[in-house]
């Protein structure tokens, strides 16, 4: 599938530059709202260096039957249509033919609407009506299409499509059939579609709104202790094509307003408008439940840091050597796992940024650990994010792999603890290297520090791990673990 550059590049009668591409970026768009109103499918054509015309879009009507059943991008107009496109390309004007042609078993009416920029034509839009299809009973009555006349004669000016209109970010985009309102010049509401109607009867607005100006009815629902959007006034005038959320009577309705203008004279506005209470009150509670799972870590890292400083003072009051040295090793588990639920506390994800996690949990197992030398520990390459789980275990696997290295590899001298982690697509290795003592072949490792780490490795992380003896003497730990 070629891409609208591509095909502007390869329709080189009329070179475009990045501006009128953009242009027609912005076109393409908001051009749903266009076919919708005028019940049509829109097709744009660019003129070819070989004197033709190619599609170089297409955009089927949500509230009509479609004319092209198929995929017309990339496809050259019938030589037999296009006077009409070059007359409309020539004049700047939008040409109406004066009777329906039939296409295949059904009758079609099309137009040409140039599409203006930067002082020329660049482009011809044609509205393709199929009608042998009735338009579905939504409330209509053909003024819709009248104010999608005026969209394409605004086209022929360049005053459409609009460029003030802000990035959605939200869901909830109002559209043609989710109701459509019509103002006159002054603000006055002139038509409304029956889904129309029911937004405002959701906001508390039960008149008929035909006759009365939109804002002031607006302005009365709107409770004084209802945050209002500083674009609220503009969009019920119809003033700026831009969007505003109204929240009254437990409901929530978005509005967007299409002006309609002539130059300077203002013509009136389409206001489209959308229920999105539903969507609004599913947004709030999955807020509130990302707000609790942030709580819990919270609450769960400080009653570990509490446990963690009870451990503390319970050390400091035993008389026995071998007590102290159990709660301190005791502490400094419980802490490494408050480090995981503090990072998790940061954010919904369930992930942590497991660099980070490193830093704090090799840093405090560097300086808890026992012994009367100087040890550094330092980390190399990337650990990257990791699941919760992942990242709970791994953290109590390095806390006591590099606390087993001070406190026996450089328990009587000082030296260096180095972390290196080297991440692929699937798998995590991480290597912790000292230069002590090392240990013998042979030699069983049950303390219960190997027995975590052991357990951890094969039964959390699903991964393995093996010790081997450094090429300079001291302790390599070589432990791998599928990521994903």
């Amino acid at each position: 599938m070629r891409s609208l550059m591509q095909l502007a590049e390869e329709a080189s009668s009329t070179p475009l530059s990045d501006a009128d591409i953009d242009w027609l970026h912005l076109l393409l768009a908001d051009w749903q709202v266009l076919a919708d109103l005028a019940a049509a499918d829109l097709v744009l054509w660019l003129p070819t260096d070989d004197n033709r015309f190619i599609a170089v879009a297409h955009c089927r009507p949500a509230t009509s039957s479609t004319v092209h059943l198929d995929d017309i991008i990339g496809l050259y107009l019938p030589a037999a249509r296009e006077g009409e496109l070059r007359r409309a390309m020539s004049t700047g004007q939008v040409v109406r033919p004066a009777v329906a042609r039939w296409a295949g078993t059904y009758s079609m009416m099309e137009t040409c609407v140039p599409v203006f920029h930067d002082g020329r034509v660049i482009a011809v839009m044609t509205r393709e009506s199929n009608l042998s299809s009735p338009r579905p009973s939504i409330g209509f009555e053909g003024w819709t299409v009248a104010a999608a006349d005026i969209l394409c004669q605004m086209m022929t000016r360049g005053e459409y499509p609009y460029d003030s209109t802000p990035t959605v970010t939200t869901h909830g985009v109002p559209r043609v059939l989710d109701g459509v309102i019509l103002l006159d010049e002054e603000g006055r509401v002139k038509q409304a579609t029956p889904n129309a109607v029911s937004c405002l009867r959701r906001l508390g607005i039960r008149h008929s709104m035909v006759g009365r100006v939109l804002a002031e009815d607006i302005t009365a629902v709107v409770s004084d202790e209802t945050m209002v959007e500083e674009t609220l006034a503009v969009v019920v005038m119809g003033r700026a094509s831009w969007r505003v959320e109204i929240a009254a009577h437990a409901s929530t309705i978005t509005m967007r307003a299409l002006p309609l203008i002539q130059g300077r004279m203002r013509l009136g506005a389409i206001i489209l408008t959308r229920d999105v209470s539903e969507v609004r009150r599913r947004e709030q509670e999955l807020m509130t439940k990302d707000a609790t799972i942030r709580e819990i870590h919270h609450r769960v890292k400080n009653n570990l840091q509490t446990v963690s400083a009870l451990l503390r003072l319970q050390a400091r009051r035993s008389d026995s050597e071998e007590v102290r040295s159990a709660l301190k090793e005791a502490e400094r588990r419980v802490q490494a796992i408050a480090t995981v639920h503090e990072a998790l506390s940061q954010n919904v994800d369930e992930e942590v940024d497991f660099d980070e996690v490193a830093r704090s949990v090799l840093r405090m197992s560097g300086a808890v650990a026992t012994t009367d030398h100087s040890v550094d520990v330092h980390t190399t390459g990337k650990f990257g994010v990791l699941a919760a789980d992942q990242a709970q275990a791994l953290a109590t696997v390095l806390n006591e792999l590099v606390a087993n290295a001070v406190e026996h590899g450089l328990a009587d001298r000082d030296g260096l603890v180095d972390i290196e982690a080297r991440r692929s697509a699937h798998l995590l290795e991480v290597q912790v290297r000292d230069n002590g003592v090392g240990f013998e072949d042979g030699t069983p490792m049950t303390g219960l520090g190997t027995q975590i780490v052991r357990q951890m490795v094969t039964g959390e992380l699903h991964g393995s791990i093996e010790w081997l003896h450094g090429e300079a003497g001291g302790t390599v730990v070589v432990v791998r673990m599928p990521v994903e």
